[in-house]
């Protein structure tokens, strides 16, 4: 709305008869007949005229009238950037594409997988990245006393600028970079067995975890970094490793705080079973910590009260009296030790692999039929179908129209067996 001088608000009020409007902010006074002495106002301005204005001569319909004043007094223009809850926002990423918590060792496996696969292509022109240790391996301890679980790898692990960028920004894949930097390289020996793609998979560690810690370490850095973050924090911290003993010599170590209703998730047990199911056919070795033992005899005192009743012959040698014990242990256990038959060529794969396959894989004992083939096109997949020795005998198992008898794998990684029957 405009506020009108006191002028102007004169002559609207007194002289409404001489006075024609020319637009939203100005008008016209006719001062007589002859039409020599008509002025034009502006109600933004002072209360003198801007200029003459003859009627007669001048077209003032469609003329555009601009006030320096309004200009000038405009408030300026802001402009301002959208503004996310980032816990919130992640939040609502980790728990949309994840409707299973247990998923979570998958998605970090894979992870760790992929940062093995970085360092064993990279070595090949830069062996100097191996000096540090020869080992390729993924080691996972469940502390179930304290709800923590550490995962261990020795891949290419990363810098603290890498931290940033790939932990501190959602959506940001390494594997992803990585990838398209070989195919902009056209190099041929690019390794596609690289699994991540899209940047959310470290964030599945909080559909169990409260607060994650990661330590890591380059080869390309002479420092180990920490990245700290919790599950309902918008911040996170970065720092030095200065702890002599948690110094790793290279890769990254992910240290699990779990939450208060996934405190189940470690036990070492579970572990085992979950990295059996989603994880058996990783290209890389996966050890986790187990519990263990063995039997060993052990004498046993003699009992006084059978020592006196004992009439024998002095020169008799008595035998000594022992029992079995279970001694028990913890040390490291290869988990994955099934290789993927699918990706093998037919030709060089017998009938006693397709046997043993099966059975590991479905706990089966008889053997069954066996198909491998591969299909190829706008969608391309290898597959073995078993038909079992043994029909189906529960009646649940045969009008279900669900099927858990299909198993389905991305890059040696298990995705789902949950699919309708209208599949096959």
């Amino acid at each position: 709305m405009h506020r009108l001088s006191r002028r102007c608000s004169s002559l609207l009020r007194h002289a409404a008869p001489l006075c024609r409007p020319l637009s939203s902010s100005h008008f016209a006074l006719v001062a007589d007949n002859n039409d020599t002495n008509s002025r034009c106002y502006s109600v933004l301005t002072s209360e003198k005229s801007i200029n003459k204005l003859g009627l007669r001569r001048d077209l003032f319909l469609g003329k555009r009238y601009e006030s320096t004043a309004a200009a000038s007094n405009s408030p300026p223009t802001e402009r301002y950037e959208y503004q996310a809850e980032v816990s919130r926002l992640m939040d609502l990423i980790v728990n949309s594409l994840y409707s299973n918590k247990e998923v979570f060792l998958r998605e970090l496996i894979s992870n760790a997988s992929d940062a093995l696969d970085k360092l064993r292509f990279l070595s090949v022109t830069e062996p100097e990245l191996m000096k540090e240790t020869l080992d390729f391996d993924i080691r996972i301890q469940a502390d179930k006393d304290n709800g923590i679980i550490t995962i261990t790898d020795t891949g290419i692990g990363m810098t603290r600028q890498e931290l940033v960028d790939c932990l501190g920004t959602i959506a940001q894949s390494g594997t992803a970079k990585f990838l398209k930097a070989l195919k902009d390289s056209k190099d041929a020996g690019g390794d596609n067995n690289l699994i991540g793609q899209f940047g959310v998979g470290f964030y599945s560690a909080f559909l169990v975890a409260d607060r994650v810690v990661v330590s890591t370490k380059s080869p390309k850095s002479d420092k180990q970094y920490v990245w700290d973050g919790e599950a309902n924090d918008s911040s996170y911290t970065i720092s030095e490793e200065t702890d002599p003993e948690k110094l790793i010599p290279r890769g990254t170590r992910l240290t699990l705080h779990l939450k208060r209703d996934a405190k189940d998730f470690a036990h070492p047990e579970r572990i085992q079973k979950l990295v059996k199911n989603y994880s058996q056919f990783v290209s890389f070795p996966i050890y986790t910590w187990q519990e263990k033992g063995y039997t060993k005899e052990v004498e046993v005192d003699e009992d006084p009260a059978e020592a006196k009743t004992d009439n024998q012959d002095e020169k008799t040698e008595k035998k000594k009296k022992t029992k079995t014990v279970v001694e028990r242990y913890w040390d490291w256990e290869l988990t994955n030790e099934t290789q993927p038959i699918w990706l093998r060529n037919p030709k060089e794969v017998t009938k006693e692999d397709y046997n043993e396959f099966y059975k590991n894989t479905f706990n089966e004992y008889l053997e069954p039929l066996a198909s491998h083939f591969t299909t190829e096109g706008e969608v391309e997949f290898r597959s073995v179908l078993y038909v079992p020795a043994v029909a189906p005998s529960g009646k649940d198992d045969i009008i279900n129209p669900k099927t858990k008898n299909i198993r389905l794998h991305v890059k040696r990684v298990f995705i789902s067996d949950d699919f309708d029957g209208e599949l096959v």
